[in-house]
């Protein structure tokens, strides 16, 4: 795992730090970290050409202690000071290096290297004027863009931006990862994070939000004493009439997503067409004006229920079977917009998981679907608050919150993913984890780091992370998946 803490938390692991360390010590620290970074994304130092763009705070020191640095291996440094005072100790040294003053913001243009010192982690709101210019300037020049600690313009605890912000292409944090550089738009505005060790690891408490890697993700295995009823059993129910192909994606992401049975039940025409694509799965036609029973689809041990059923009297009907059982149960797409007008039917003390997209997470918990877009770690962590269950928020960054947990951050979605079906996918997906036994939060995370893994695979044959990919459809992610699962070590 990856851990991000708040600022405050930052900020009070920091005056514990320093209280042990002489003065100056770990901003020299942390200089010494940004410019190592600086000189790695440099094709050479001597000669290149360096701006920094200085702020009022210790990020404007830090920005120039590393340019001090970068002077004294022959790199032509020149720094913007920008805000209302100066680290005065930070410009001593880069004049002493050889660095120079300049007001020429034309430096920006021409540089190799733009180092942004603007505002550090404590900036808040829109930037301000001169920022707001030397933001958008240093957006438009050719020059590696590095951020010190967090791009400008960015919230740290959150990502939220408002007006201009820095587009840096790498962002060299320090101590520990700040949750605005994990989640869009800010996770976007940074570009690649490199975390600098200045020894705060020993004064940080536990962490607010968390990032898997490939290690923390371990699907259900077969052992060999296994069969189709121990690796898990799992009931969908999806499709109408009308929207036939989300039963057959989720049918789909349940099959190659390791399930040992897959259950499926709903109206004929969609019943027809999985038994046509997905001869695996036991299916069960369940008329539209006739009784529901979900113990004739047969024994399940977690059920996925929503995905293109309707919002009718009869979809609230088959959202409220599914959740009256004693199973774990996803719910999600048409399930999702029963539940805003149903939410007495999470009133349950069997785990359940929600996966909304920001619109009808907007419904369920009576939000502005362009609020939750632009604060998304807020609002998760509302939804949890206010309803018993595990939401998983699907977008450019995919967030897993369960209350009173960190809230976990996806990190191989993309944004090949925008596209229809490929949330009955991940549905299917996370259902057969369920069945197969993970604890719903881990069902969770597991399946939306599969989810975005495969979906990359997809669009790129090659297995390059951006170069050379290609549009995809949710059945190409479906088709994927064993290729994602045999990354996993």
């Amino acid at each position: 795992m990856r851990y991000a803490h708040e600022v405050g938390k930052v900020r009070a692991s920091e005056q514990a730090l320093m209280a042990t360390l002489p003065e100056g010590a770990l901003m020299q620290r942390a200089a010494a970290g940004l410019a190592a970074v600086c000189a790695r994304v440099l094709p050479v130092v001597y000669g290149s050409r360096v701006a920094l763009l200085v702020g009022s705070g210790d990020n404007g020191g830090d920005a120039l202690f590393a340019g001090a640095r970068l002077a004294r291996r022959g790199a032509g440094v020149e720094a913007i000071l920008a805000g209302s005072k100066t680290h005065e100790e930070g410009l001593r040294a880069l004049r002493a290096a050889g660095g120079r003053v300049t007001t020429d913001e034309s430096v920006i243009d021409e540089a190799d290297l733009v180092i942004d010192g603007l505002v550090g982690i404590g900036g808040h709101g829109r930037l301000r004027e001169p920022y707001s210019r030397l933001a958008e300037r240093a957006g438009r020049t050719a020059a590696v863009v590095v951020a010190c600690d967090v791009p400008s313009g960015v919230d740290a605890g959150t990502g939220e931006v408002e007006g201009s912000a820095v587009h840096a292409e790498v962002t060299v944090t320090f101590g520990t990862y700040k949750p605005g550089l994990l989640i869009d738009p800010g996770a976007w505005h940074a570009g690649v994070v490199e975390l600098i060790d200045i020894g705060l690891g020993p004064h940080l408490p536990d962490p607010d939000v968390v990032v898997p890697t490939s290690e923390d993700i371990r699907p259900p295995r077969p052992s060999p004493e296994s069969d189709k009823y121990r690796r898990g059993v799992v009931g969908l129910i999806a499709g109408s009439e009308q929207f036939t192909g989300a039963a057959v994606l989720a049918t789909g992401g349940a099959v190659h997503g390791g399930a040992g049975m897959v259950r499926f039940a709903s109206v004929r025409p969609a019943v027809d067409l999985v038994r046509q694509r997905w001869p695996e799965a036991v299916t069960t036609v369940i008329e539209p004006s006739g009784e529901l029973d979900l113990e004739s689809v047969g024994r399940v041990q977690a059920w996925v229920v929503g995905p293109g059923i309707g919002t009718d009297e009869r979809a609230e009907a088959l959202v409220a079977a599914a959740l009256g059982t004693e199973v774990p149960v996803l719910v999600d797409a048409d399930g999702l917009t029963v539940l805003a007008r149903r939410r007495d039917l999470l009133g349950r003390t069997a785990p359940t998981v929600l996966t909304p997209h920001a619109g009808e997470l907007a419904r369920l918990i009576g939000a502005d679907r362009e609020a939750i877009e632009a604060r998304r770690l807020e609002h998760v962590r509302r939804a949890v608050a206010e309803v018993p269950a595990i939401v998983l928020l699907k977008g450019s960054t995919t967030l897993i919150a369960e209350a009173e947990r960190p809230v976990r951050v996806n990190p191989t979605g993309t944004p090949w993913l925008a596209t229809a079906g490929t949330g009955d996918v991940l549905s299917g997906l996370i259902g057969a984890f369920l069945a197969g036994g993970l604890p719903p939060l881990y069902a969770a995370t597991a399946g939306a780091y599969l989810h975005g893994l495969a979906a990359r695979l997809a669009a790129s044959p090659h297995d390059t992370a951006e170069r050379g990919q290609a549009p995809i459809s949710a059945y190409d992610v479906i088709t994927t998946l064993p290729r994602a699962f045999r990354t996993l070590s």
